[in-house]
């Protein structure tokens, strides 16, 4: 997936990565797309809630070798 700015949140723990998140998007124009990547396990449910808090869509999300990637995108 394309995206416009990648955001490192491994080795982060509870809030850091959403905090970081809400700092990164902040940051972006409407419309581009924010990759994430954890290494949190709780960030899954984390990011979701976010998302649907804020109202910035999350596009998708997966785990890849125990990391988990996230594609939100700036409403």
């Amino acid at each position: 997936m394309n995206f416009d700015k990648e955001l490192n949140a491994r080795g982060m723990s509870c809030p850091l990565p959403i905090v970081k998140t809400k700092k990164a998007l902040a940051d972006m124009a409407s419309n581009q797309v924010l990759k994430v990547i954890s290494t949190d396990c709780g960030s899954v449910k984390d990011m979701a809630a976010f998302a649907e808090q804020t109202g910035n869509p999350l596009l998708s999300q997966e785990e890849v070798n125990g990391e988990y990637v996230f594609y939100m995108k700036k409403k």
